[in-house]
């Protein structure tokens, strides 16, 4: 194997040891320092809100958005399949109980399968939505690869049934509507709370860590409250309410300030080689680059390559193996959530192209800085590959 080329790696080519070296030289390394209200400042300036509260995770976000959207043991919140598990875990942190709805051909939620579930599966009285006898209080809709999810539609939804509304833009920090009622609004910044993450294979990172904003800017406050252990009194550590160990570190923030420098460059760098895997594809009959939604500016996080099961019987495990002897590292979507053991009894809702596109979807390398000789590479051995797959 002469050469080895990663899914999806980090990019350090900017200030980040610069700044991390400053945080260490000042002693700030943990939950306090300057570098992580700089880094909220910067991510509300870029993402055009009045707040953000940096921390520990894409997870922690989301847990405390469904802490502060009020979701309460026995409740339901609706979630897709179609996502990384961290995405539905918090749910079962707060002891209620996920119902998946299905997704569309972006793979987000389909809003479509959504309003009819509410429509026809729920009662709605007196401005509670119910189902078997448990309260529906909030929808968790993740922009899968850096895709947006039809915010319109869902939004107008969540209006007429009294849900709120979590944004996972876990993997979309930079995905904005350019058309449309929502146009100029960035994914994360249009339902009532939006999480980000920049884990290392992000389109930014920090390590580990993320990122949580809300549409009232003094929920902001009280997330930031809950995610340094709900402190009233700094001298007496006197708590008025549970909270939680999911501030970010002036480490990790350090990281990020350098990061979000470069973000601007490495959107652009993911929709040229996007575009480059899609014009290398064009006219192959054994597979096809998805689409990102149209009307929407997409960070184009992953790249995703739909196989065409009517030709290729292979399993997905046996391409993604076979390219990885080739130095091509890939990936399925993911397992379905609903599929996994901790959520094989919970309830689904018509759930078709879930499954479809889990048995067709190939993730490519897309690092920042994969070279345009690397993405032939690819492309010329995954060809190859399939058609001698093919029947």
């Amino acid at each position: 194997m002469n050469q080895y080329i990663p899914l999806s790696i980090p990019n350090f080519e900017g200030n980040e040891k610069k700044y991390v070296d400053e945080a260490l030289e000042q002693g700030w390394v943990s939950t306090g320092g300057a570098y992580i209200t700089r880094l909220e400042q910067e991510l509300a300036r870029f993402l055009r809100v009045e707040d953000v509260a940096a921390c520990q995770s894409g997870t922690a976000a989301l847990h405390l958005s469904l802490v502060e959207a009020g979701v309460r043991p026995g409740d339901g919140v609706l979630v897709p399949p179609v996502t990384f598990i961290a995405a539905v875990n918090p749910v079962k942190y707060q002891f209620a109980n996920p119902i998946f709805i299905d997704c569309d051909d972006s793979f987000c939620m389909d809003p479509v399968k959504l309003r009819a579930f509410c429509e026809q599966e729920c009662e709605f009285k007196e401005g509670v939505l119910t189902h078997g006898g448990r309260r529906i209080r909030a929808v968790v809709v993740v922009h899968v690869f850096g895709n947006m999810a039809d915010m319109e539609a869902i939004m107008r939804v969540a209006g007429d049934f009294n849900l709120k509304v979590v944004e996972d833009a876990t993997e979309a920090l930079g995905t904005r509507y350019v058309e449309g009622r929502f146009a100029g609004k960035y994914a994360g910044t249009i339902g009532d709370f939006g999480a980000f993450s920049f884990n290392g294979n992000k389109i930014i990172t920090t390590g580990g860590g993320g990122a949580v904003t809300a549409r009232d800017p003094q929920m902001v406050t009280h997330l930031r409250y809950l995610s340094t252990q709900a402190k009233d009194d700094p001298h007496y550590y006197v708590h008025h309410e549970v909270g939680y160990n999911y501030r970010m570190t002036n480490l990790q923030a350090a990281l990020g300030v350098a990061q979000m420098e470069e973000l601007e460059e490495f959107i652009a760098r993911k929709n040229r080689n996007y575009g480059l895997y899609s014009s290398l594809f064009e006219g192959f009959e054994l597979a096809e680059m998805m689409p990102f939604r149209g009307g929407v500016a997409s960070n184009c996080w992953f790249y995703s390559l739909k196989i065409n099961r009517g030709r290729v019987k292979a399993s997905l495990r046996e391409i993604i193996t076979a390219l990885e002897e080739k130095g091509i590292q890939t990936r399925a979507i993911w397992g379905l959530i609903n599929e996994q053991r901790p959520y094989k009894d919970e309830e689904t809702y018509s759930l078709e192209r879930a499954p479809y596109y889990a048995e067709r979807i190939l993730n490519l390398p897309c690092s920042t800085q994969i070279t345009t000789a690397d993405i032939e590479f690819v492309t010329k051995e995954i060809k190859s590959l399939l058609e001698g797959m093919a029947r």
